[in-house]
């Protein structure tokens, strides 16, 4: 039993320099392995008197629970400070706002529309602008283009109405 007791003692003394997880399962398996120290004592059991198996066997398996339950405890305190520190190294501030992304672009054919203009502009020429849709006397009558001038024939205008077309020119 001393030897139970003494091998406890080298295992929290061990346990407490543990620091990472991978050091956490080789000590895992030094003691709790296939071929570990517990494994070993529960191998001695048959060479003991008849009287001591039961004790003996008893005693190493509540070292084992025991055991295992300080590496479980272990374990997490490792993945809990292991996780503290990787959320504190890569720290976002929720609270800066987003980035703005650009609201769209222009149509290809508004570039050239708008290249077009520059380009006139610059030799000095101006754009005027006004209604797509004029009534028949704005479009004709108001321009001297009597009633029967092949302008107005449907295929050159496109009437709306009596009364209303599309702008012509």
């Amino acid at each position: 039993m001393a030897e139970l007791e003494s091998l406890k003692e080298e295992f929290l003394k061990e346990l407490s320099e543990v620091e990472t997880s991978e050091d956490l399962e080789k000590l895992r398996v030094k003691y709790l392995g296939r071929k570990g120290r517990i494994t070993e004592l529960l191998k001695k059991i048959p060479t003991l008197p008849p009287e001591e198996r039961r004790e003996f066997g008893k005693a190493c398996n509540l070292l084992k629970g025991e055991l295992e339950n300080l590496l479980k405890e272990k374990l997490s305190e490792i993945k809990e400070r292991e996780k503290a520190e990787r959320l504190k190294s890569e720290r976002i501030d929720v609270t800066l706002p987003g980035r703005r992304r650009p609201l769209g672009a222009l149509h290809p054919v508004t570039k050239t529309l708008n290249e077009i203009v520059r380009i006139f502009t610059s030799m000095g020429f101006s754009v005027a602008e006004g209604p797509e849709i004029e009534t028949d006397f704005y479009n004709f009558e108001a321009l001297n283009i009597p009633k029967g001038h092949p302008a107005r024939e449907m295929q050159d205008t496109f009437y709306i109405s009596d009364e209303v077309v599309l702008r012509t020119h």
